[in-house]
């Protein structure tokens, strides 16, 4: 495995600009009426049969019509741009348990899903349950309306199916960090080093229960020819209130504001406006994301409404070791407290107490 960093500009499907890509739709799957009928169908299948989510695996539900869609998934997470967005589910047909467990079970095929909190859930939701905003630091991203800074999650695959859209705004926004690397390089390859070192990140603000204030990871990792990135700067920021943890230097500083610049300046990021029965794939090593600010319609039924996936997803990326989250996740794992939603019909509905 060759970790030798060669600080040259990075080529190749995932550098890709938002503004190159806003006028195609070569990002768009479009399902085909068998791939459709398939997933339709052993969606209503799993519902009816209504497996413990923690246990049920891919080869329990079997979608042969849907392998290359899947492959197509697999292939531009792992070696393309990183993301892809399917687009052709009629869930306003069927309703919430039955598009949850279509998307369960192509979760199924692609990876293994992961808790993504302290109750074990292992289907979330992005959804406003709060009017908090992310100025209060006890609000919860994925509960508040507000725009959201660029960023990578705690696993291999993040994965976001709507439900519902929102009254006004709520774009995902995503941004190639290779694009973000080559920006960097080419205006500060004094700087640009930096990424490749280790960083404190704070685990303490993500995890409660976690076993240490904080983790080590570097922002980006280049790997056998393999280019990957892991953000996140306010996780960073706040990782320096713990006494343990270095003070960071005025240029590691000033790189951190300068990647955060460039993840937002107008035609990196490419803004999708989610339909109902979207389903958005996303290798989190390739690509950052964030949405825009939103406003809601006034019945709670009509909120803006996502399911959220993590996913596991081990096919042998070279990365340098200890990079990111992901690989601490679940190494130090705790007993999930009682409450956790583990059949479909339950875990399409939203935990209205969570992020108040």
């Amino acid at each position: 495995m060759s970790t030798t960093v060669d600080l040259s500009p990075i080529s190749g499907p995932s550098a890709w600009r938002g503004d190159e890509l806003a006028g195609s739709t070569e990002w768009i799957y479009r399902l085909s009426d068998a791939e459709r009928d398939e997933l339709e169908a052993a969606g209503r299948r799993f519902v009816a049969e209504d497996p413990d989510l923690r246990t049920v695996t891919a080869a329990d539900y079997p979608l042969d019509a849907c392998t290359g869609l899947i492959e197509e998934c697999a292939q531009q997470m792992d070696a393309g741009r990183g993301f892809i967005l399917i687009r052709g589910l009629r869930t306003e047909e069927y309703g919430d348990a039955v598009a949850g467990a279509i998307f369960y079970l192509m979760g199924l095929h692609l990876g293994a899903p992961m808790p993504q909190n302290q109750y074990g859930d292992v289907l979330d939701h992005v959804i406003a349950t709060s009017n908090k905003t992310m100025d209060d630091p006890t609000a919860l991203p994925s509960r508040v309306r507000d725009r959201l800074p660029f960023h990578s999650d705690s696993s291999d695959v993040v994965a976001l199916m709507c439900l519902r859209g929102a009254r006004a705004g709520g774009a995902s926004s995503l941004v190639s960090g290779t694009t973000i690397y080559n920006e960097i390089l080419r205006r500060r390859p004094d700087l640009a080093p930096l990424l490749f070192e280790e960083w404190h990140w704070d685990w303490r603000r993500q995890d409660p229960d976690a076993p240490a204030n904080t983790y080590r990871s570097p922002i980006c990792s280049y790997v056998d020819g393999v280019f990957s990135t892991y953000a996140g700067a306010q996780m960073i920021f706040t990782a320096q209130e713990y006494p343990e943890v270095p003070q960071l230097t005025e240029a590691r500083i000033e790189l951190l504001h300068l990647f955060d610049e460039i993840a937002q300046e107008p035609g990196l990021p490419l803004d999708m406006d989610f339909q109902p029965g979207d389903v958005q794939w996303l290798l989190n090593y390739a690509a950052l994301h964030s949405r825009t600010s939103y406003d809601d319609y006034p019945e709670p039924e009509r909120r803006r409404h996502l399911l959220r996936l993590w996913l596991r997803r081990e096919v042998g990326r070279p990365m340098v070791p200890g990079f990111g989250k992901n690989v601490i996740n679940g190494a130090d794992a705790k007993e999930p407290l009682p409450g956790g939603r583990f059949r479909i019909a339950d875990a399409v509905v939203p935990n209205e107490d969570w992020g108040l």
